[in-house]
C-alpha cells in the first residue's frame, strides 16, 4: 500500500531536478497554471487532496475517482480573467464500476479582435528581411485549449490513484503551437476526522515550439492534506494545505479552510504562502522582478439536491496586485 502510494512522490522528485534549469517567464502554456473552480480558487488551490469531483481533472487526476452509489461527477467554470480574457472549463466524470471513473475535460482560454500593430519595421529596409508576419488584418486573436482524458480509480479502499493525457495547443495570430502532457496523481485516506493526503505531478510533457523557440510546460509537483477537525452533521469545518513547487519558482505553500452549515451553505477562504509578490532571482542585467500577482482568495456556495442530483453554484474573489480583481462562478452537479 505505501508502494502504490509513493508511486507518485517517486515521479515527482525525480522529474523536477532533471529539469532545474528552467526560468521564470520560459513556460509555454502559461494557461494551465491558472486554478480552475470557484471552490478549489476560494480554497486558496489548497485542493491535492480534494476528492469526488470532476474538477480534480485539472488538479489531482486521483481526486476525480467515484465510487460506491457516486455515478456522475460535472463541473462548469468561468471567470472574467485579467485583460477582459475569457476562462472557460467544464469536465464530466463517469462511475463504471469496478473498472474505475472516466473523466473528460476542457479548458478554453482567449481573447479576440486584438489590434494588430503591423507596421514596425516595414518601413525600415535594414529591418524587411526579418519581418516573419506575413499577416494583413487589422487584429488578431489568441486561443489557449487543452482537451483531457482522465482515469482514476480505488486500488484498495482507502487509495486512489489517477492519470490524465491531455493536448495543449496554442494559437496566435496565425500561429499555432501544441503539446502532450501528463498528470499523475494519488489520494490516501487515513480514516480519521476525514483525513486525506495526496501528492500529484501535473504538465509533464513536450514543449511548445513557436518559430525557433521551444517553451517547456509548466511542470508542477505537489503533496496536499486536508481535514475536518469538526464534522458534524450542522456543522463541518475542513482545512487544507498544500506544498507545491513549480519548476520555474520557488517553494509554495497553499492554506485553505470551508466552513459548511448543514451541507447547504459553504464559506471559504484561501491564500498562497510565497505565491503573491514572489520574486524572481534576478540576473546579471537586471534586478529581480515579481512572478506573481494573485493574493488572498474568498468565496462561498449553496448545494441543494434536485431531483437526485447535488447542485452546487460557487463563487470566488480573488484579490490581485495592480490588475483587477477577479470573479469566478461554478456550477457542479453530482448523481
Amino acid at each position: 500500500m505505501k508502494r502504490l502510494f509513493l508511486i507518485t512522490l517517486l515521479v515527482g522528485i525525480v522529474a523536477l531536478p532533471a529539469e532545474a534549469q528552467r526560468k521564470a517567464g520560459r513556460n509555454g502554456a502559461a494557461f494551465l497554471e491558472v486554478g480552475v473552480g470557484a471552490r478549489e480558487v476560494a480554497l486558496g488551490s489548497a485542493v491535492t487532496a480534494q476528492t469526488y469531483d470532476a474538477n480534480q481533472i485539472f488538479w489531482n487526476p486521483a481526486g476525480t475517482a467515484l465510487r460506491g452509489d457516486r455515478k456522475v461527477s460535472a463541473a462548469f467554470s468561468y471567470a472574467d480573467w485579467i485583460a477582459d480574457i475569457s476562462y472557460t472549463t467544464a469536465a464530466v466524470g463517469y462511475n463504471t464500476g469496478a473498472t474505475g471513473t472516466v473523466t473528460l475535460g476542457i479548458q478554453y482560454f482567449g481573447l479576440s479582435d486584438i489590434p494588430a500593430n503591423r507596421q514596425n519595421g516595414y518601413t525600415d529596409p535594414i529591418l524587411q528581411d526579418l519581418v516573419t508576419d506575413d499577416n494583413t488584418s487589422a487584429s488578431y486573436d489568441f486561443t489557449d485549449l487543452a482537451v483531457s482524458a482522465s482515469y482514476a480509480r480505488y486500488i484498495i479502499d482507502r487509495l486512489s490513484l489517477g492519470a490524465t493525457v491531455k493536448l495543449v495547443s496554442e494559437t496566435i495570430d496565425s500561429e499555432t503551437a501544441s503539446a502532450v502532457a501528463f498528470d499523475f496523481g494519488s489520494v490516501y485516506h487515513v480514516g480519521f476526522a476525514g483525513w486525506q493526503i495526496a501528492a500529484r505531478l501535473s504538465n509533464l510533457g513536450t514543449d511548445m515550439s513557436y518559430f525557433n523557440q521551444d517553451n517547456p510546460l509548466p511542470l508542477t509537483f505537489s503533496v496536499g492534506t486536508s481535514i475536518y477537525p469538526i464534522n458534524r452533521e450542522q456543522t463541518r469545518l475542513m482545512v487544507a494545505v498544500d506544498a507545491t513547487k513549480p519548476l520555474d519558482s520557488q517553494q509554495q505553500i497553499y492554506g485553505g479552510a470551508e466552513l459548511s452549515f448543514y451541507d447547504l451553505l459553504f464559506l471559504r477562504g484561501g491564500y498562497r504562502f510565497n505565491y503573491a509578490g514572489a520574486e524572481d532571482d534576478g540576473t546579471s542585467l537586471r534586478d529581480p522582478i515579481e512572478t506573481s500577482i494573485e493574493g488572498a482568495s474568498l468565496g462561498g456556495g449553496i448545494q441543494y439536491e434536485i431531483s437526485g442530483y447535488a447542485v452546487a453554484i460557487d463563487y470566488a474573489f480573488t484579490q490581485m496586485d495592480l490588475l483587477d480583481d477577479v470573479h469566478r462562478f461554478s456550477l457542479r452537479l453530482g448523481l
